[in-house]
This record gives C-alpha cells, sequence and structure tokens, in this order.
C-alpha cells in the first residue's frame, strides 16, 4: 500500500522551484573581456605572461634611455622626457590592416622636434592578414625609413595575442614563415632590416625557439626584471631591452645596448 505524505512532496515542490529561480535570475561567469581591435601596444602582454621582478641593477655599461609610446599616451610630453634623458623612442604605427595610430603624427614628429631618433613599430597580428601584406600596410602608413641619421629602422611586435589564442591559432613553422614574409617584405621595401620585438617565452612558445633571424633582425627583448634574462636562439645579445611598463611620464621605457652614437649607427644604417 502507498503512503501519501503530503508535507514531504511541497517540500520537493518548493526545492524544484527555488532551484529554477536561482538559475533564471543568476548571471553566468563571463570571460575577461576581450579589447577592442586596434588598442594593442608594445609589451601588452609581459607583465601577465612573464611577471614583473624588479628593474635593472646598476652597470658599469653604456646603455641609451628610450621609450616606446602608441595612442594610450596620447599627445606626449616630449620635451619633459628629452629634458629626464630619454633620447630615442618608438611609436606604434598600425597594427594588422585595420588600424593606424590617431596620435602617430604628435608622436613621431614631436620626438623628433625635441632631437629624439625615433623609429615606428608595427603590432604584428598573424591570423588576419598575411606577413607581407601587413608589412606593407606598415610601410604605407608611417613605417618606412630614410638615411637622415634621426629614423631608426621599422619594428615587428610579435608577442602574445590579446584577442585570442596567443600563438594566433598558427603552429610554430607557420609563425616562422609568417614573421619572415613581413621580415623579406619590409626589407624589399625599405632596405633595411627590421627590429625584432618580443620576449623570450613567447618566442619559445609560438616559433619552438627559431634562431634564423638573429643574423640579421636587431633584438629588442622585453622583460621586467634586474637582468634580461635568457634570449632567444639566434641572438648572441640584446639590441633594446624594454625593462619596465611603470616608468615616469611614459610607462614604457626601454635602454638600447650601447651609448648615443650606436642608435645614431643604427638609424643611419
Amino acid at each position: 500500500m502507498r503512503v501519501h505524505r503530503p508535507g514531504l512532496l511541497r517540500l520537493c515542490l518548493t526545492a524544484l522551484l527555488l532551484t529554477a529561480l536561482s538559475l533564471t535570475f543568476t548571471t553566468p561567469t563571463s570571460a575577461a573581456d576581450t579589447p577592442a581591435r586596434g588598442s594593442a601596444y608594445m609589451g601588452m602582454g609581459v607583465a601577465a605572461h612573464d611577471g614583473v621582478h624588479g628593474l635593472p641593477r646598476d652597470t658599469r655599461a653604456t646603455q641609451t634611455e628610450g621609450v616606446d609610446v602608441s595612442s594610450h599616451q596620447g599627445n606626449v610630453a616630449w620635451t619633459t622626457l628629452w629634458n629626464s634623458g630619454v633620447k630615442w623612442a618608438y611609436v606604434k604605427a598600425t597594427e594588422g590592416t585595420y588600424y593606424t595610430n590617431p596620435y602617430f603624427a604628435q608622436q613621431h614628429n614631436g620626438s623628433y622636434n625635441v632631437g629624439m631618433i625615433r623609429g615606428a613599430y608595427h603590432f604584428a597580428t598573424p591570423d588576419t592578414t598575411s606577413g607581407a601584406t601587413q608589412a606593407n600596410y606598415f610601410v604605407d602608413h608611417g613605417g618606412g625609413w630614410s638615411r637622415d641619421g634621426r629614423t631608426l629602422p621599422g619594428a615587428l611586435d610579435i608577442e602574445w595575442n590579446p584577442y585570442g589564442a596567443a600563438c594566433y591559432g598558427k603552429s610554430q613553422s607557420a609563425m616562422v614563415t609568417w614573421i619572415r614574409d613581413f621580415l623579406n617584405q619590409y626589407k624589399a621595401r625599405t632596405g633595411r632590416d627590421a627590429v625584432i620585438y618580443t620576449a623570450t617565452s613567447w618566442w619559445t612558445q609560438c616559433t619552438g625557439n627559431y634562431s634564423g633571424f638573429g643574423a640579421d633582425n636587431p633584438l629588442w627583448i622585453a622583460r621586467y626584471a634586474s637582468t634580461v634574462g635568457t634570449l632567444p636562439a639566434g641572438w648572441a645579445y640584446q639590441t633594446m631591452w624594454q625593462y619596465t611598463s611603470t616608468g615616469p611620464t611614459v610607462g614604457d621605457h626601454n635602454k638600447f645596448n650601447g651609448a648615443l652614437d650606436q642608435v645614431q649607427a643604427l638609424a643611419y644604417g
């Protein structure tokens, strides 16, 4: 004989109703917001992926202070930077084939006008268009070079993808091919070997620590620590080192591995 238990039945129904209501009104946890296309900048992923481990120690080696800027800095106080000892600068010109820095003229010309040696950089997005296509876009929108002694060769900013998978969905060999295509086209257009900006951990993960660019392309290493640490394969030394994203006036500060005359030599080619 089946025994009915009205109290137990009501309790079960109440529990089911409360569960349904909680599912209706609870907002699901979402992934971190993806930044807008075009908003990437040099070193965007360094602190998150590699951490921050201090500042460079005092050294007898002669190094020349520099900065890198993007639209995030807006109109830059170049005179303030010059007076603080900054003698060279890189300015974001382009990203992919869909973005140009709206502050490029003020930043690129402004640094030049106070006496700095300056260059332009391109934030690579290997998942959107080919390396050669992006090299052309870069050169056509501020990334060119002239032998005036004040213009540095263009820099390829190749690092973690802020919009998706770290390696842009490419295999290590495909990434090397993409980078090579960019570098070859940039040299074909300008006559100069582009600088490569990267972090050792990204380079190891996404290119398999490829060593084939060290002979021709100057290395700009990103590491926020007291030393540059282990460099990517193929490079015995760095030409430039982005050592912090929290500097005065402009956050991203760099050290050129040599005196000012060596910065000038790189500009002359």
